[in-house]
């Protein structure tokens, strides 16, 4: 197990730059960003490296101290659990507005902690702006003008906050323990922090009754055992035109691309509710991105008491669990291989199947065949059982598998058309039969087998 990285936390008022100083210093596009503030809810990490020294990197969202508003209140609650673990605190100020009253407060609660505190005055987009920054000396004695947006100044100030970070040893990096990412995907208040919050064994994301709750995606990273899962807690989605604030659909748009950052995908479905169109469209982006899923249904106790409710007779669990299983395969078709759980996130209920489907999943994911294990497969298989009648047969003259997550494989046959999706399918189930590939997707990329030249006569 590697050591914790140091931790370089990021605060400040809303809207002041905190998410775009947090993407530039990751190099990537993992926080939201707009003009309209409160955009940020929860924790975001993200890993940085800086000359050498490799260092994590948190988002907050925006503080207001004295807020008793829930979602405010829930956000301060978050950012205190990040400042806890500091080994750095960034606050980010707007140089052009100087120092507010709440800078002043948010800098004087930050001292309080002991930790070290460095000033970044965001917006100084010009050299002749740079005087701008020399007011919020009256905060820290580390102030730093910088442009989040376009960079400038950021290097002093990575110089400053990591000068006592250790460099780590290439060798170190190279041996750091492979990662299974998981996404938990799903509509709107099905119980998805709940459940990220459950699997981490933490309160690691705001979980309210208010829909849309979730804006960026949350990422944690749990250690269990030997083995590594880093979660990526995605905003609810639903269709576009349900979609009313910019956030919110900046929100959707980021759950699709932080889905494609995941191996595996967890898609969360309101068991009290039943399967909707919604979740049906959700599970077919999962399905086109190539991602392993697992779909889990939450809020099983509920389920149960609302069928205890309407008929005691029929209310048996195990007999409610097999007509509920059948209804979410006539629902879900085209995820016929992926596994189904019932759980209760918020009792903790069967969650703890979950690491083990995780880890099954995402080694059939990985997975390889040998060339030669694939051909004594097609051997066996009766190919003829595949096509109509009326079809012209098919010769699949052997197989070989081209690449992992997903599995893909490249038959070499007589069609120079594409093979009907019903043989394929015919194929997918025999392939599945042999070598399992629980819950992950598996490809057929077709290639036409050239004569050899020698044979015409």
């Amino acid at each position: 197990m590697t050591q914790a990285k140091p931790s370089v936390v990021i605060v400040g008022r809303p809207n002041v730059g905190k998410s775009t100083l947090f993407n530039r210093l990751i190099g990537q596009r993992r926080s939201i960003v707009t003009d309209e503030p409160g955009i940020t809810r929860d924790r975001i990490y993200g890993a940085a490296n800086w000359r050498g020294r490799t260092f994590e990197v948190v988002d907050t969202g925006g503080l207001l101290p004295d807020e008793k508003a829930a979602i405010p209140r829930e956000v301060l609650r978050q950012a205190r659990v990040a400042i806890e673990a500091a080994a750095q605190l960034v606050l980010v100020t707007d140089a052009r507005a100087g120092i507010t009253p709440l800078d002043a407060e948010l800098a004087r609660l930050l001292r309080k902690t002991g930790k070290p505190l460095a000033i970044a005055a965001n917006k100084v987009d010009t050299a002749r702006q740079e005087p701008l920054a020399a007011a919020f000396y009256e905060l820290s004695d580390a102030v730093f003008p910088v442009s989040a947006e376009h960079g400038l100044g950021v290097d002093d100030l990575l110089d400053h906050v990591t000068r006592d970070f250790g460099r780590e040893a290439e060798a170190e990096a190279a041996a750091a323990e492979p990662l299974v990412n998981v996404a938990i995907i799903g509509r709107p208040n099905v119980g998805k922090s709940t459940l990220l919050n459950r699997l981490a064994g933490a309160e690691r994301a705001i979980v309210a009754p208010e829909p849309g709750t979730t804006r960026d995606a949350v990422d944690m990273l749990v250690h269990r055992g030997e083995r590594s899962y880093r979660f990526i807690d995605t905003a609810g989605i639903r269709r576009k035109g349900k979609t009313k604030l910019v956030a919110e659909k900046l929100s959707v748009v980021m759950a699709r691309k932080h889905l494609e950052r995941a191996d595996v995908a967890l898609l969360v479905v309101d068991a009290s509710e039943g399967v909707t169109s919604g979740d049906a469209n959700i599970a077919g982006y999962a399905e086109q991105s190539g991602r392993s899923v697992i779909l889990v249904l939450n809020k099983w106790d509920l389920a149960l008491q609302l069928a205890a409710k309407k008929d005691k007779e029929k209310s048996n669990p195990r007999r409610l669990l097999a007509d509920y299983e059948e209804l979410v395969r006539a629902r879900f078709k085209f995820l016929d291989y992926a596994p189904v759980v019932f759980v209760s996130a918020l009792t903790g209920e069967r969650t703890d199947k979950l690491f083990g489907l995780i880890d099954r999943v995402a080694e059939a994911r990985r997975r390889r065949i040998s060339t030669g294990e694939l051909n004594r497969w097609l051997a066996d298989v009766d190919l003829d059982r595949g096509t109509s009648p009326a079809a012209r047969k098919v010769k699949i003259y052997y197989v070989t598998q081209a690449s992992a997550s997903p599995p893909t494989f490249v038959l070499f046959t007589n069609q120079a058309h594409r093979l009907h999706f019903s043989y394929e399918r015919f194929l997918e189930n025999q392939l599945r039969q042999r070598f399992d590939f629980l819950g992950t997707p598996v490809r057929f990329v077709q290639r036409v087998k050239k004569r050899d030249p020698r044979r015409r006569s």
